[in-house]
């Protein structure tokens, strides 16, 4: 399941301890405000870091990877709160349903990656912070024996994670409190 290629790239990322938990009161925040901010965002907190969901329906059509208006105000929004969170790093995962071969799918779910990627980037995302990565059909999340599921397959996710200069942050803040207990 894609839950489990969230949680191996967020548990890479975690610090654990009294840092662990100052990163986790940010990311809480965080995460509400994509919640209350991005229309058609699935979110969910995991470990010390936040996975966002945006269906094909907010993003795709079928076959497609090119942005839709409708898509670009959806990220436009999570632009927003990305800029306030200046300190975490992005990897975009592309996913697709199980229509058409393996080798065509895995650079169709990289396009799709790619082309939110750079969006993000033109709109003011430092390049730095983003890395992509396309799984085609090898992660569904949903069942591939429906139409509907199908479309629930053809999504980009969001990891969210600290970034190197938010975890050094979280320890020093973590130690002074240590230091003052």
């Amino acid at each position: 399941m894609a839950g489990n290629t969230a949680l191996g790239a967020i548990l890479g990322a975690v610090v654990g301890g009294g840092a662990g938990a100052i990163i986790g009161k940010k990311m809480d925040k965080q995460a509400e405000d994509i919640k209350t901010q991005v229309p058609g965002a699935k979110v969910e907190r995991v470990d010390e870091g936040i996975t966002v969901e945006f269906s094909s329906a907010v993003l795709y059509g079928f076959d497609s990877y090119s942005l839709t208006d409708a898509s670009k105000q959806t990220l436009n929004s999570l632009i927003t709160i990305l800029n306030k969170y200046p300190d975490t790093n992005l990897e975009v995962q592309g996913h697709t349903d199980n229509k058409g071969t393996v080798e065509y799918n895995m650079g169709l779910s990289i396009k799709r990656a790619t082309s939110v990627a750079d969006y993000l980037k033109a709109n003011g995302i430092a390049a730095g912070r983003i890395t992509t990565k396309g799984y085609g059909l090898t992660v569904p999340k949903y069942t591939n024996d429906t139409e509907e599921g199908r479309a629930q397959n053809r999504r980009v996710e969001f990891l969210i994670a600290a970034n190197q200069k938010m975890q050094q942050d979280a320890q020093k803040e973590a130690g002074q409190q240590q230091k003052q207990q």
